[in-house]
């Protein structure tokens, strides 16, 4: 498996330059060998969406692979899940509301610490999709923003399937704009964006993505 994913990390390297954007490892449905094999070939970043059975995963990796990985929680995030969550992830993908906002720093300031996160966008309107519409992020991000345990590196966002590579380019550079506008009226920085999975990375590095999350293709034989 290592050769494999060497093999596919150097294409999707190639596809996608002059781009560098980080490559979360989305290793949710492999198992810890996943996670081992992709550190050997020099990946760092791996994503995971079901908070008990991740933190299992991460519990049981070697100190070395702990101690020198970031580990991004991708999935919906439960506000009883908080907690776990807080204490055993670097990067909070999926915030996806004012409230979960709020839980999520004052369990980071009990914590100790800031969590970066990033807030989910459902430009796409899916009403099957979690995610903040453009105007209920706008209402809400001066709130967030404030919040003392929270660090907002950018925007996160999950597109639709089936989109023709049109619909994604309109897609993905909407999400860049509600960024900039974002920076503009509410005077912060904010340099991430979360963009881009298995069958969608190549069109979302144009539009500025910064972090893809890349599972299937890496791991799938």
């Amino acid at each position: 498996m290592v050769e494999k994913i060497k093999q596919v990390l150097s294409q999707i390297q190639e596809q996608i330059a002059p781009y560098t954007p980080n490559i979360v490892a989305v290793t949710k449905y492999f198992g810890r060998e996943a996670i081992l094999d992709a550190y050997q070939v020099g990946l760092r970043n791996f994503g995971e969406s079901r908070a008990v059975e991740a933190i299992e995963k991460i519990n049981s990796l070697p100190e070395e692979v702990k101690a020198n990985s970031k580990f991004h929680f991708i999935g919906h995030l439960q506000t009883n899940k908080v907690n776990k969550v807080v204490k055993n992830f670097d990067v909070i993908h999926s915030v996806d509301s004012l409230k979960l906002a709020q839980a999520i720093s004052d369990e980071a300031v009990k914590e100790g610490k800031v969590q970066d996160v990033f807030l989910q966008l459902n430009n796409a309107n899916e009403e099957q999709k979690f995610g903040f519409s453009k105007e209920e992020l706008f209402e809400n991000f001066s709130q967030i923003k404030d919040l003392k345990g929270l660090n907002v590196l950018g925007l996160m966002n999950i597109a639709p399937l089936g989109l023709s590579e049109n619909e994604l380019d309109i897609l993905f550079e909407d999400v860049r704009q509600t960024q900039n506008e974002l920076v503009k009226e509410f005077n912060c920085e904010l340099k991430e964006l979360s963009m881009g999975m298995s069958q969608d990375y190549q069109i979302a590095v144009r539009h500025g993505a910064t972090m893809l999350r890349i599972g299937r293709k890496l791991f799938s034989n």
